[in-house]
């Protein structure tokens, strides 16, 4: 599951949409279009982790075990990864919301596997049940919704599987979220930090979700169901 803003854009966008500004344009627009521009290497970078995954993912030899990247269904980060996705020639969910603004499907979602609910916590249910790694791409109320959602589940050990949770792009959390600080005050445990692994460039990410997804759902250490026959993967993926 890939999280993120619906308001990043691509760097091509983001950049023609600076252009096009006048002289006489007001200093907060002027502000936002840069921001935006600075913004589009998130989109890029979600982009390109979701085609390194999907690539590997495509030559997994156990096809039942095979993960597909999958997003909330809108524009903006979750465009990106449906858009990295399918340049590497793989399947991508979306699951949608119904909003006022902002959402729409994005067209890089794979036509039959774009779901649409009308209630978040719908949506999150399915979020939680199919996931077995969340990418936490900068965002807003909606992608710290998530982020402390699973969190919490996590914590509270109320998560019948193991779900990793990548954070994505240290500037921009730091100066957002002090996670130490909570530590720090005993809000939460120092272990609560173990919950994340924060990531900076797509490389370090996909490395991060391909040995864990390898760990936890691929090979011996994933949890199984009684009477179940190890796969030939958990025996050539140490």
């Amino acid at each position: 599951m890939f999280f993120g803003s619906a308001r990043f854009h691509s760097l091509a966008d983001a950049s023609k949409a600076a252009e096009h500004l006048t002289p006489e344009a007001e200093e907060d627009k002027r502000n936002l279009a840069r921001a935006g521009v600075d913004m589009a290497r998130y989109y890029e970078d979600a982009r390109r982790m979701a085609f390194l995954l999907s690539q590997w993912s495509a030559n997994i030899p156990a096809r039942r075990r095979r993960f597909v990247v999958t997003t909330g269904g809108g524009p903006g980060i979750m465009e990106a990864a449906n858009r990295g996705a399918r340049e590497a020639g793989a399947k991508t969910i979306g699951l949608n919301i119904r909003l006022p603004f902002e959402q729409h499907a994005n067209p890089y979602i794979t036509p039959s596997l774009n779901f649409d609910f009308h209630y978040f916590f719908m949506r999150k249910f399915w979020f939680a049940y199919l996931a077995k790694a969340l990418v936490i791409f900068p965002g807003g109320f909606g992608t710290l919704d998530e982020l402390f959602e699973i969190l919490t589940l996590a914590q509270t050990q109320k998560l019948a599987k193991k779900i990793l949770v990548v954070i994505y792009g240290r500037e921009y959390w730091n100066r957002l979220i002090n996670f130490q600080t909570m530590a720090d005050a005993g809000a939460i445990s120092p272990l609560d930090l173990d919950l994340f692994t924060m990531v900076d460039t797509p490389e370090e990410g996909f490395e991060v979700l391909k040995q864990g997804l390898t760990k936890y759902h691929l090979g011996p250490d994933r949890p199984r169901r009684v009477g179940e026959v190890v796969p030939e993967i958990a025996k050539t993926n140490p």
